[in-house]
């Protein structure tokens, strides 16, 4: 299976879901996925692969 790396908007809002989440840890995942989705523009696969990105960390946690 091939690794794609995101792209350069999913790698932006993961890095502002993130500051979010550090700000508030209690705030909701979906609903800061939503928010990042419409701020940055995301295609329904860059939103996927925002999501598996917080899946993956939070499996790790």
């Amino acid at each position: 299976m091939a690794v794609i790396s995101p792209s350069a908007k999913v790698q932006e809002a993961a890095k502002y879901i993130a500051e979010k989440l550090a700000a508030n840890p209690n705030a909701s995942l979906g609903a800061l996925l939503d928010e990042a989705g419409m701020r940055y523009n995301l295609t329904p696969l860059d939103a996927e692969a925002l999501q598996r990105i917080f899946a993956k960390e939070k499996k790790q946690a």
